[in-house]
Protein backbone atom coordinates (compact mmCIF):
# COMPACT_ATOMS: atom_id res chain seq x y z
CA UNK A 1 0.00 0.00 0.00
CA UNK A 2 1.12 3.28 -0.84
CA UNK A 3 0.04 6.79 0.14
CA UNK A 4 -0.30 10.23 -1.53
CA UNK A 5 -1.11 13.65 -0.61
CA UNK A 6 -4.04 15.35 -1.91
CA UNK A 7 -1.92 18.51 -3.04
CA UNK A 8 0.32 16.65 -5.26
CA UNK A 9 -0.41 16.39 -8.56
CA UNK A 10 2.90 14.77 -9.50
CA UNK A 11 1.46 12.06 -6.98
CA UNK A 12 4.74 11.40 -5.53
CA UNK A 13 3.89 8.00 -3.12
CA UNK A 14 5.18 7.52 0.46
CA UNK A 15 4.76 4.14 3.00
CA UNK A 16 2.97 4.03 5.79
CA UNK A 17 5.85 4.66 7.95
CA UNK A 18 6.51 7.55 6.50
CA UNK A 19 3.10 9.15 6.55
CA UNK A 20 2.96 7.91 10.04
CA UNK A 21 5.83 10.60 11.50
CA UNK A 22 5.43 12.87 8.79
CA UNK A 23 1.89 13.67 9.76
CA UNK A 24 1.13 16.82 7.33
CA UNK A 25 2.30 16.38 4.03
CA UNK A 26 4.80 19.28 2.61
CA UNK A 27 3.03 20.30 0.45
CA UNK A 28 0.06 21.14 2.98
CA UNK A 29 -1.66 18.47 1.54
CA UNK A 30 -3.10 15.40 4.04
CA UNK A 31 -2.09 12.03 3.21
CA UNK A 32 -4.57 9.48 1.94
CA UNK A 33 -4.27 5.63 0.23
CA UNK A 34 -3.54 5.17 -3.18
CA UNK A 35 -6.97 2.47 -3.36
CA UNK A 36 -9.35 1.56 -0.34
CA UNK A 37 -8.61 -2.11 0.30
CA UNK A 38 -11.85 -3.93 -0.64
CA UNK A 39 -13.38 -6.55 1.95
CA UNK A 40 -15.52 -8.99 0.62
CA UNK A 41 -18.82 -10.40 2.26
CA UNK A 42 -17.57 -13.49 2.63
CA UNK A 43 -13.72 -11.73 4.23
CA UNK A 44 -16.75 -9.98 6.90
CA UNK A 45 -18.27 -13.12 7.93
CA UNK A 46 -14.79 -14.33 8.46
CA UNK A 47 -14.35 -11.22 10.84
CA UNK A 48 -17.21 -11.96 13.27
CA UNK A 49 -15.20 -14.54 14.99
CA UNK A 50 -11.88 -12.18 15.49
CA UNK A 51 -11.31 -10.23 18.52
CA UNK A 52 -10.59 -6.64 18.27
CA UNK A 53 -6.76 -7.18 18.28
CA UNK A 54 -7.34 -9.78 15.40
CA UNK A 55 -9.58 -7.45 13.67
CA UNK A 56 -7.41 -4.69 13.62
CA UNK A 57 -4.66 -6.55 12.57
CA UNK A 58 -6.41 -7.67 9.55
CA UNK A 59 -7.38 -4.08 8.77
CA UNK A 60 -4.08 -2.93 9.23
CA UNK A 61 -2.38 -5.02 7.48
CA UNK A 62 -4.25 -3.96 4.46
CA UNK A 63 -3.12 -0.54 4.90
CA UNK A 64 0.07 -1.04 5.58
CA UNK A 65 1.28 -3.90 3.71
CA UNK A 66 5.33 -5.22 4.56
CA UNK A 67 6.39 -1.41 5.49
CA UNK A 68 6.18 -3.15 9.06
CA UNK A 69 6.54 -6.89 9.77
CA UNK A 70 3.27 -8.83 10.52
CA UNK A 71 4.47 -9.86 14.19
CA UNK A 72 5.79 -6.62 15.25
CA UNK A 73 2.63 -5.32 13.65
CA UNK A 74 0.81 -7.92 16.25
CA UNK A 75 2.69 -7.10 19.32
CA UNK A 76 2.25 -3.27 19.30
CA UNK A 77 -1.77 -4.07 18.51
CA UNK A 78 -1.50 -6.58 21.55
CA UNK A 79 0.12 -3.89 23.56
CA UNK A 80 -2.31 -1.10 22.92
CA UNK A 81 -5.98 -2.92 22.96
CA UNK A 82 -5.69 -4.34 26.52
CA UNK A 83 -8.30 -4.77 29.32
CA UNK A 84 -6.29 -2.79 31.62
CA UNK A 85 -6.68 0.55 29.01
CA UNK A 86 -10.24 0.17 28.55
CA UNK A 87 -11.77 -1.53 31.07
CA UNK A 88 -13.34 -4.76 29.14
CA UNK A 89 -11.59 -7.50 26.92
CA UNK A 90 -14.76 -6.73 24.34
CA UNK A 91 -12.90 -3.10 23.63
CA UNK A 92 -15.93 -0.93 22.09
CA UNK A 93 -19.13 -2.97 23.33
CA UNK A 94 -22.28 -2.20 21.73
CA UNK A 95 -25.20 -2.06 23.57
CA UNK A 96 -28.95 -1.73 22.80
CA UNK A 97 -30.80 1.52 23.60
CA UNK A 98 -34.14 1.67 22.15
CA UNK A 99 -36.48 1.48 19.23
CA UNK A 100 -33.53 0.69 16.93
CA UNK A 101 -31.18 2.69 17.90
CA UNK A 102 -27.61 1.28 19.52
CA UNK A 103 -24.54 2.95 21.59
CA UNK A 104 -20.59 1.86 20.91
CA UNK A 105 -18.97 2.52 23.95
CA UNK A 106 -15.64 4.18 22.55
CA UNK A 107 -14.69 6.20 25.20
CA UNK A 108 -13.30 4.01 27.91
CA UNK A 109 -9.95 4.50 27.42
CA UNK A 110 -7.31 6.61 29.74
CA UNK A 111 -8.76 10.04 29.04
CA UNK A 112 -12.32 8.75 28.96
CA UNK A 113 -12.76 10.23 25.22
CA UNK A 114 -13.29 8.26 21.86
CA UNK A 115 -9.75 9.70 20.79
CA UNK A 116 -8.09 7.00 22.78
CA UNK A 117 -9.26 4.27 20.46
CA UNK A 118 -6.74 5.47 18.27
CA UNK A 119 -4.18 7.64 20.09
CA UNK A 120 -3.20 5.22 22.52
CA UNK A 121 -2.30 3.20 18.94
CA UNK A 122 -0.44 6.01 17.62
CA UNK A 123 1.28 6.31 20.57
CA UNK A 124 2.52 2.84 20.52
CA UNK A 125 3.54 2.80 16.78
CA UNK A 126 5.32 6.08 16.66
CA UNK A 127 7.55 5.12 19.44
CA UNK A 128 8.34 1.68 18.14
CA UNK A 129 9.18 3.14 14.27
CA UNK A 130 10.87 5.74 15.56
CA UNK A 131 13.11 3.41 17.47
CA UNK A 132 13.54 1.45 14.47
CA UNK A 133 14.97 4.95 13.23
CA UNK A 134 16.68 5.65 16.33
CA UNK A 135 15.15 9.11 16.07
CA UNK A 136 13.15 11.64 17.95
CA UNK A 137 10.11 13.75 17.11
CA UNK A 138 8.33 16.61 18.12
CA UNK A 139 4.59 16.73 18.02
CA UNK A 140 2.55 19.77 17.49
CA UNK A 141 -1.06 19.20 18.07
CA UNK A 142 -4.20 21.43 18.54
CA UNK A 143 -7.25 20.66 20.77
CA UNK A 144 -10.83 21.97 21.30
CA UNK A 145 -11.42 19.41 24.62
CA UNK A 146 -10.60 15.30 24.21
CA UNK A 147 -7.63 15.48 22.03
CA UNK A 148 -4.99 17.11 24.35
CA UNK A 149 -5.31 14.59 27.17
CA UNK A 150 -6.01 11.97 24.86
CA UNK A 151 -2.58 12.74 22.68
CA UNK A 152 -0.86 13.29 26.52
CA UNK A 153 -1.82 9.89 27.62
CA UNK A 154 -0.50 8.40 24.90
CA UNK A 155 2.37 9.75 24.78
CA UNK A 156 3.79 10.95 28.23
CA UNK A 157 6.83 9.50 29.51
CA UNK A 158 8.26 8.42 26.23
CA UNK A 159 11.81 9.57 25.54
CA UNK A 160 11.88 9.88 21.84
CA UNK A 161 8.88 12.34 22.00
CA UNK A 162 7.95 16.12 23.03
CA UNK A 163 4.52 16.92 22.74
CA UNK A 164 3.21 20.95 22.35
CA UNK A 165 -0.58 20.53 22.30
CA UNK A 166 -2.48 24.22 21.45
CA UNK A 167 -5.90 24.92 23.29
CA UNK A 168 -7.92 27.82 23.37
CA UNK A 169 -8.28 29.52 26.73
CA UNK A 170 -12.09 29.60 27.28
CA UNK A 171 -14.79 27.21 25.80
CA UNK A 172 -13.16 23.55 27.02
CA UNK A 173 -14.82 22.10 30.14
CA UNK A 174 -13.23 22.63 33.64
CA UNK A 175 -12.32 18.29 33.54
CA UNK A 176 -11.36 18.49 30.42
CA UNK A 177 -8.84 21.77 31.27
CA UNK A 178 -7.58 19.73 34.49
CA UNK A 179 -7.24 16.54 33.13
CA UNK A 180 -4.48 18.28 30.11
CA UNK A 181 -2.85 20.21 32.89
CA UNK A 182 -2.50 17.69 35.10
CA UNK A 183 -0.42 15.89 33.09
CA UNK A 184 3.11 17.05 34.54
CA UNK A 185 5.38 14.50 32.17
CA UNK A 186 8.87 16.24 31.68
CA UNK A 187 7.68 16.11 27.70
CA UNK A 188 4.47 17.65 27.64
CA UNK A 189 3.60 20.82 26.98
CA UNK A 190 0.10 22.64 26.91
CA UNK A 191 0.02 25.96 25.52
CA UNK A 192 -3.08 28.26 26.14
CA UNK A 193 -4.16 30.16 23.29
CA UNK A 194 -6.61 33.01 22.77
CA UNK A 195 -9.56 32.16 20.24
CA UNK A 196 -11.10 29.79 19.41
CA UNK A 197 -10.17 25.89 18.16
CA UNK A 198 -9.64 27.03 14.68
CA UNK A 199 -7.18 29.59 15.73
CA UNK A 200 -5.12 26.59 17.23
CA UNK A 201 -5.54 24.52 14.57
CA UNK A 202 -4.25 27.63 11.84
CA UNK A 203 -1.41 27.68 13.69
CA UNK A 204 -0.68 23.84 13.68
CA UNK A 205 -0.86 24.10 10.19
CA UNK A 206 0.86 27.35 9.45
CA UNK A 207 4.13 26.20 11.43
CA UNK A 208 4.35 23.06 9.83
CA UNK A 209 4.12 24.98 6.42
CA UNK A 210 7.52 25.94 7.84
CA UNK A 211 9.49 23.31 5.97
CA UNK A 212 13.01 24.27 7.55
CA UNK A 213 11.41 24.59 10.76
CA UNK A 214 9.63 21.23 10.69
CA UNK A 215 12.65 19.69 9.62
CA UNK A 216 14.87 21.10 12.42
CA UNK A 217 12.54 19.65 14.99
CA UNK A 218 11.52 16.97 13.41
CA UNK A 219 7.87 18.03 13.99
CA UNK A 220 5.18 15.75 13.29
CA UNK A 221 1.44 15.67 14.19
CA UNK A 222 -1.19 13.37 15.92
CA UNK A 223 -4.55 15.45 15.37
CA UNK A 224 -6.62 13.85 12.76
CA UNK A 225 -4.54 14.84 10.18
CA UNK A 226 -2.40 12.13 10.64
CA UNK A 227 -3.48 8.76 8.76
CA UNK A 228 -2.88 6.90 11.46
CA UNK A 229 -5.52 8.40 13.56
CA UNK A 230 -8.18 8.01 11.09
CA UNK A 231 -6.85 4.04 10.43
CA UNK A 232 -7.29 3.47 13.87
CA UNK A 233 -10.58 4.49 13.64
CA UNK A 234 -11.62 2.17 10.61
CA UNK A 235 -11.14 -0.77 13.11
CA UNK A 236 -14.40 -0.08 15.21
CA UNK A 237 -16.79 0.63 12.35
CA UNK A 238 -16.22 -3.08 11.20
CA UNK A 239 -16.85 -4.33 14.96
CA UNK A 240 -19.96 -1.97 15.49
CA UNK A 241 -21.41 -3.34 12.41
CA UNK A 242 -20.65 -6.93 13.54
CA UNK A 243 -22.04 -6.34 16.62
CA UNK A 244 -25.76 -5.25 15.34
CA UNK A 245 -26.84 -6.93 12.32
CA UNK A 246 -28.47 -10.18 12.25
CA UNK A 247 -26.81 -11.24 8.89
CA UNK A 248 -23.59 -9.97 7.25
CA UNK A 249 -24.66 -7.94 4.27
CA UNK A 250 -27.72 -6.54 6.06
CA UNK A 251 -27.60 -2.52 6.09
CA UNK A 252 -27.19 -0.10 8.90
CA UNK A 253 -26.86 3.56 9.91
CA UNK A 254 -24.49 5.23 11.81
CA UNK A 255 -24.94 9.05 13.50
CA UNK A 256 -21.68 10.25 14.39
CA UNK A 257 -20.86 13.54 16.51
CA UNK A 258 -18.54 15.98 14.44
CA UNK A 259 -16.40 18.65 14.67
CA UNK A 260 -13.02 17.91 13.00
CA UNK A 261 -14.25 15.56 10.81
CA UNK A 262 -11.80 12.55 11.36
CA UNK A 263 -14.54 10.37 13.43
CA UNK A 264 -16.99 10.29 10.37
CA UNK A 265 -14.50 10.30 7.80
CA UNK A 266 -13.29 6.75 9.16
CA UNK A 267 -16.86 5.99 8.36
CA UNK A 268 -16.68 6.50 4.98
CA UNK A 269 -13.65 4.95 4.31
CA UNK A 270 -14.90 1.58 6.08
CA UNK A 271 -17.74 2.26 3.69
CA UNK A 272 -15.67 2.66 0.86
CA UNK A 273 -14.21 -0.69 1.39
CA UNK A 274 -16.88 -2.82 1.70
CA UNK A 275 -18.34 -2.39 4.86
CA UNK A 276 -22.90 -2.31 4.50
CA UNK A 277 -23.27 0.96 6.05
CA UNK A 278 -26.20 2.38 4.26
CA UNK A 279 -25.45 6.51 5.96
CA UNK A 280 -22.77 8.20 7.01
CA UNK A 281 -24.87 11.00 9.32
CA UNK A 282 -22.95 13.61 10.63
CA UNK A 283 -24.40 15.12 13.86
CA UNK A 284 -23.66 18.65 14.55
CA UNK A 285 -24.39 21.40 17.19
CA UNK A 286 -24.91 24.93 17.41
CA UNK A 287 -21.83 24.88 14.76
CA UNK A 288 -23.68 24.11 11.77
CA UNK A 289 -21.02 24.57 8.97
CA UNK A 290 -21.02 20.74 8.23
CA UNK A 291 -24.70 20.85 8.49
CA UNK A 292 -25.20 23.30 6.00
CA UNK A 293 -22.69 21.77 3.68
CA UNK A 294 -23.99 18.06 3.48
CA UNK A 295 -27.48 19.62 3.19
CA UNK A 296 -26.56 22.44 -0.09
CA UNK A 297 -22.77 21.05 -0.78
CA UNK A 298 -21.84 24.50 0.53
CA UNK A 299 -18.92 24.82 2.63
CA UNK A 300 -18.33 27.66 4.19
CA UNK A 301 -16.81 28.82 7.61
CA UNK A 302 -18.42 31.12 10.46
CA UNK A 303 -17.94 32.20 13.65
CA UNK A 304 -17.65 29.58 16.40
CA UNK A 305 -20.15 29.58 19.11
CA UNK A 306 -19.26 28.59 22.27
CA UNK A 307 -21.38 25.31 23.15
CA UNK A 308 -21.94 22.58 25.76
CA UNK A 309 -20.49 20.01 23.58
CA UNK A 310 -16.92 22.06 22.93
CA UNK A 311 -15.08 19.43 21.11
CA UNK A 312 -17.34 20.17 18.10
CA UNK A 313 -16.82 23.92 18.66
CA UNK A 314 -15.17 23.74 15.08
CA UNK A 315 -15.95 26.02 11.86
CA UNK A 316 -13.29 24.32 9.88
CA UNK A 317 -12.96 20.26 9.57
CA UNK A 318 -9.65 19.40 8.17
CA UNK A 319 -10.31 16.26 7.50
CA UNK A 320 -13.18 17.01 4.92
CA UNK A 321 -10.07 17.92 2.50
CA UNK A 322 -9.69 14.30 2.17
CA UNK A 323 -13.69 14.11 1.00
CA UNK A 324 -13.44 16.86 -1.53
CA UNK A 325 -10.40 14.91 -2.74
CA UNK A 326 -12.41 11.97 -3.69
CA UNK A 327 -15.61 13.82 -5.25
CA UNK A 328 -12.82 15.64 -7.07
CA UNK A 329 -11.62 12.30 -8.43
CA UNK A 330 -8.58 12.30 -6.81
CA UNK A 331 -7.41 15.31 -9.15
CA UNK A 332 -4.96 17.57 -6.78
CA UNK A 333 -5.00 20.57 -9.24
CA UNK A 334 -8.59 20.81 -8.72
CA UNK A 335 -8.47 20.00 -4.85
CA UNK A 336 -5.83 22.57 -4.74
CA UNK A 337 -8.40 24.84 -6.59
CA UNK A 338 -10.91 24.10 -4.05
CA UNK A 339 -8.43 24.90 -0.98
CA UNK A 340 -7.27 28.25 -2.14
CA UNK A 341 -10.96 29.40 -2.96
CA UNK A 342 -11.62 28.40 0.76
CA UNK A 343 -8.34 30.09 2.29
CA UNK A 344 -9.24 33.43 0.47
CA UNK A 345 -13.10 33.88 0.23
CA UNK A 346 -13.97 31.27 3.56
CA UNK A 347 -16.50 29.77 1.36
CA UNK A 348 -16.43 27.05 -1.64
CA UNK A 349 -19.67 25.88 -3.37
CA UNK A 350 -19.78 21.92 -3.90
CA UNK A 351 -23.13 22.01 -4.60
CA UNK A 352 -22.74 20.30 -8.53
CA UNK A 353 -21.74 16.80 -6.12
CA UNK A 354 -24.88 16.61 -3.90
CA UNK A 355 -26.46 14.27 -5.18
CA UNK A 356 -22.97 11.81 -5.28
CA UNK A 357 -22.32 12.94 -1.89
CA UNK A 358 -25.89 12.32 -0.59
CA UNK A 359 -26.85 8.99 -2.98
CA UNK A 360 -23.64 7.47 -3.56
CA UNK A 361 -21.87 8.19 -0.70
CA UNK A 362 -24.40 7.90 1.99
CA UNK A 363 -23.38 11.02 3.56
CA UNK A 364 -26.42 12.73 5.65
CA UNK A 365 -26.54 15.16 8.36
CA UNK A 366 -28.65 17.05 11.69
CA UNK A 367 -28.13 19.52 14.12
CA UNK A 368 -28.99 20.12 17.76
CA UNK A 369 -29.64 22.93 20.30
CA UNK A 370 -28.36 22.98 23.80
CA UNK A 371 -32.20 22.30 24.72
CA UNK A 372 -32.58 19.48 22.57
CA UNK A 373 -29.46 17.55 23.97
CA UNK A 374 -30.83 17.94 27.24
CA UNK A 375 -33.55 16.53 26.04
CA UNK A 376 -31.78 13.00 24.98
CA UNK A 377 -29.63 12.90 27.85
CA UNK A 378 -33.30 13.03 29.80
CA UNK A 379 -34.95 10.08 27.50
CA UNK A 380 -31.62 7.90 27.45
CA UNK A 381 -31.68 8.22 31.13
CA UNK A 382 -35.51 7.75 32.09
CA UNK A 383 -35.87 5.32 29.43
CA UNK A 384 -32.71 3.17 29.54
CA UNK A 385 -30.66 4.08 32.58
CA UNK A 386 -28.39 5.20 30.63
CA UNK A 387 -25.88 8.36 30.90
CA UNK A 388 -24.83 10.12 27.82
CA UNK A 389 -22.17 12.97 27.57
CA UNK A 390 -23.56 15.78 25.38
CA UNK A 391 -21.86 15.15 22.12
CA UNK A 392 -23.34 11.74 22.37
CA UNK A 393 -27.01 13.34 22.87
CA UNK A 394 -25.87 15.41 19.87
CA UNK A 395 -25.88 12.15 17.74
CA UNK A 396 -28.55 10.22 19.74
CA UNK A 397 -30.98 13.43 19.55
CA UNK A 398 -30.83 13.03 15.85
CA UNK A 399 -30.97 9.18 15.41
CA UNK A 400 -34.43 9.70 17.46
CA UNK A 401 -35.63 12.56 15.16
CA UNK A 402 -34.62 10.74 11.81
CA UNK A 403 -34.31 7.32 12.00
CA UNK A 404 -35.92 4.90 9.22
CA UNK A 405 -37.46 1.81 11.20
CA UNK A 406 -36.62 -0.69 8.86
CA UNK A 407 -32.85 0.05 9.62
CA UNK A 408 -30.47 -0.27 12.65
CA UNK A 409 -29.09 2.47 13.62
CA UNK A 410 -25.37 3.17 15.43
CA UNK A 411 -24.30 6.06 17.24
CA UNK A 412 -20.89 6.87 18.85
CA UNK A 413 -20.20 7.54 22.16
CA UNK A 414 -17.04 9.75 21.86
CA UNK A 415 -16.64 10.91 25.98
CA UNK A 416 -18.15 9.70 29.23
CA UNK A 417 -20.79 12.08 30.92
CA UNK A 418 -18.31 12.36 34.10
CA UNK A 419 -16.52 15.11 31.68
CA UNK A 420 -19.45 17.60 31.58
CA UNK A 421 -20.73 17.80 35.07
CA UNK A 422 -22.42 21.11 34.48
CA UNK A 423 -24.74 20.20 31.85
CA UNK A 424 -25.18 16.31 33.19
CA UNK A 425 -26.45 18.19 35.94
CA UNK A 426 -28.97 20.61 33.99
CA UNK A 427 -30.79 18.01 32.45
CA UNK A 428 -30.86 15.04 35.04
CA UNK A 429 -30.58 17.08 38.27
CA UNK A 430 -27.56 15.14 39.91
CA UNK A 431 -23.55 14.73 39.01
CA UNK A 432 -22.52 11.58 37.46
CA UNK A 433 -20.42 9.57 39.31
CA UNK A 434 -16.53 10.02 37.94
CA UNK A 435 -14.20 6.66 37.84
CA UNK A 436 -11.97 6.53 40.62
CA UNK A 437 -9.19 7.71 39.04
CA UNK A 438 -10.33 11.24 38.34
CA UNK A 439 -12.01 11.92 42.03
CA UNK A 440 -10.32 15.16 42.92
CA UNK A 441 -9.23 15.81 39.66
CA UNK A 442 -9.70 19.82 39.25
CA UNK A 443 -7.34 19.91 42.72
CA UNK A 444 -4.56 18.57 41.44
CA UNK A 445 -1.45 20.68 40.04
CA UNK A 446 -1.75 21.78 36.47
CA UNK A 447 0.47 23.53 34.18
CA UNK A 448 0.00 25.23 31.08
CA UNK A 449 1.90 27.75 29.59
CA UNK A 450 0.49 31.12 27.93
CA UNK A 451 2.20 31.86 24.49
CA UNK A 452 1.00 34.42 21.82
CA UNK A 453 -1.39 33.25 19.37
CA UNK A 454 1.47 33.40 16.69
CA UNK A 455 3.27 30.74 14.50
CA UNK A 456 6.98 32.66 15.38
CA UNK A 457 5.98 32.70 19.15
CA UNK A 458 5.11 29.19 19.18
CA UNK A 459 7.99 28.64 17.57
CA UNK A 460 10.44 30.19 19.66
CA UNK A 461 8.64 28.07 22.74
CA UNK A 462 9.06 24.69 20.79
CA UNK A 463 12.63 25.16 20.14
CA UNK A 464 13.70 26.46 23.48
CA UNK A 465 12.08 23.70 24.88
CA UNK A 466 13.13 20.42 23.03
Amino acid sequence: MQYLSTRDSKKNFFVFSNVLLEGLAEDGGLFCPEIYPSVTLDRLQDFKRYSYVELANAIFTDFIGEDIPESDLGDLLKKTYTKEAFGTEAIAPVEYLKDGIYLQDLSSGPSLAFKDMAMQFLGNIMEYELGRRSERLTILGASSGDTVSAAEEAFRGKEAVNIFMLTPKEGMSSFQKAQAGSILDTNIFNISIDGPFDVCQDLVKEINADLEFKKDVSLGAVNSINWGRILAQVVYYFKGYLSVVDSVGDAMDVVVPSGNFGNVLAGYVAKSMGLPLRKLIVATNENVVLDHFFKTGIYEQRDVVVTSSPSMDISKASNIERLFFDICGRDAKSLRQIMATFEKTKSIDLSGYLYEIQNQLGFSSGRSSHEQRIEAIKEIYKDCKRIIDPHTAAAVHIALDQQEKAFPVLCMETAKPAKFEDTIKEALGFIPPRPQAFIGLEEKKQRFYDVEANASSIKEFIKSHI
